[in-house]
């Protein structure tokens, strides 16, 4: 694992920290000499963040090899539960399961990337657990592309500056002019699809999340393409997402 460079904005140590959290988490734990030549750095330097992160709770030391503590799993839940959108999207995923019996997502952003929050299986087989919390690009994502298409102009190329446009599969969009194209169709019509532009087989469909003239999130549904055909997210599946987002509104509404 390579150490991030800071470009001299960031305090070193910090950032030692934080790329030790990073490895652990990568490697699923690591030993003080795994952590010091990972990160090229000296072992009494690892030991020592090691030392405090096992004393404040972060980290646990099991054997010889240390790894991530649930502390951090306290500080997610209550960063997810602030989300204004969180707990009526909630409801509205496990609504979107029942109705359709595919995969429902809440969806979030935060800093260029979309973190899925919530989620229901379906008839899927697919552990939503091991998704929750992680971090993908919004390009390639029907939930993302709903919310890059109610972002800035600037902001979608301050993001994609930043994170690019990698390819996923053959469909994946990879050219900026064509995203922006894609992304003026989004908002005419109001969702966004993802035809296997993710993951070879899957097609999504999704809806923004907008509070108060914003963007929040989106919430998505998604499912094995033999399912999920074009025809059907533009008839059924749609149908469902805008009576969930009209719900959600609602909830918002008389908060």
């Amino acid at each position: 694992m390579a150490r991030r460079a800071s470009g001299g904005r960031g305090i070193q140590s910090d950032e030692t920290l934080f790329d030790i959290v990073e490895l652990l988490r990568e490697r699923d734990g690591a030993g003080v000499t795994e952590v010091a030549e990972g990160l090229d750095i000296a072992k009494s330097t690892a030991h020592g963040h090691l030392t405090t992160l096992t004393d404040r709770g972060y980290v646990v030391k099991r054997g010889r090899e240390y790894h991530l503590g649930l502390k951090f799993f306290e500080y997610g839940q209550y960063v997810r539960g602030q989300l204004e959108i969180f707990q009526s999207g909630m409801a509205a995923a496990d609504r979107l399961e029942a109705a359709t019996d595919e995969m429902a997502w809440l969806i979030a952003h935060q800093n260029g990337k979309l973190i899925y929050v919530y989620g229901r299986a379906g008839d899927n087989d697919i552990n939503v657990n091991a998704l929750l919390g992680t971090r993908e690009h919004m390009h390639c994502n029907s939930g993302g592309k709903a919310i890059l298409a109610h972002l800035s102009e600037e902001t979608v190329r301050w993001i994609l500056d930043r994170h690019g446009l990698p390819a996923r599969t053959e469909n994946t969009i990879t050219d900026r002019e064509r995203l922006f194209e894609e992304l003026e169709r989004i908002r005419d019509r109001g969702y966004a699809l993802n035809l296997a532009e993710d993951l070879e087989g899957i097609h999504a469909i999704g809806v923004p999340l907008i509070v108060d003239g914003e963007v929040q999130g989106a919430l998505s549904v998604a499912g094995p393409a033999h399912r999920m055909s074009k025809e059907r997210c533009e008839t059924e599946i749609i149908d469902h997402l805008q009576a969930a987002t009209d719900e959600i509104d609602l909830s918002l509404a008389y908060r």
